[in-house]
């Protein structure tokens, strides 16, 4: 890796078990795919951010909303960089080789210790979609949370009215749990949503 600003888990560090998970939040481990880079974001993404983020479209099905300027995607971006400091689970810029640019991000919404669970989500940039690409980081993700965080299960949702998101988190070896009516307000309107989640014995198995 050529940035300097990379943040990542040293070979010493990474081959020490356990990791806590404030440890591995704080730092989060480089992950590479075929096509993409996954790494903590800096400040110095906030463009790439925003070039994506303004789209309504990518937007929609997502909690936060579409980006005005450059100031919202600085604004997002320092609250994950304050989330990486303070060990909280966080997000991923995801950076495609080709370009050396931010085309999306994955990461962590939550994390139950106490249950050994974690939900994941994510957003792509549109001219990205359909692609593959978003298979190939959730995948990565995965194997990175079930080495590195020893969780016993890890989840995900997406609106219904969203089902390609739900086909990503299929091929990735999650299976669907159900839907869950009205679970979230997003947009102005409750919508529904399908539960998706892989467990420990079933990423061994694969």
């Amino acid at each position: 890796m050529a940035d300097r600003f990379l943040r990542g888990l040293t070979l010493k560090e990474s081959l020490r078990e356990p990791l806590t998970p404030g440890e591995v939040f704080s730092r989060l481990p480089i992950l590479q795919t075929p096509r993409l880079i996954l790494r903590p974001m800096t400040m110095r993404d906030a463009q790439d951010i925003y070039d994506y983020s303004c789209d309504k479209e990518v937007a929609r099905h997502v909690l936060w909303d579409a980006h005005r300027s450059v100031a919202d995607s600085r604004a997002y971006l320092r609250f994950i960089i304050r989330q990486y400091r303070e060990g909280m689970p966080s997000s991923y810029g995801m950076v495609l080789k080709e370009t050396n640019r931010v085309i999306g991000t994955i990461g962590f919404m939550w994390m139950n210790q106490d249950n050994s669970t974690v939900e994941v989500g994510y957003s792509l940039a549109r001219a990205y979609w359909n692609q593959g690409l978003m298979t190939e980081a959730l995948s990565a993700l995965i194997d990175m949370a079930f080495t590195k965080l020893n969780l016993h299960r890890i989840e995900a949702q997406h609106e219904t009215s969203n089902p390609a998101s739900g086909h990503v988190m299929a091929k990735c070896g999650m299976q669907k749990e159900g839907t869950l009516r009205g679970r979230i307000f997003n947009k102005g309107k409750f919508v529904d949503v399908d539960l998706y989640a892989i467990l420990r014995e079933d990423w061994e198995k694969k």
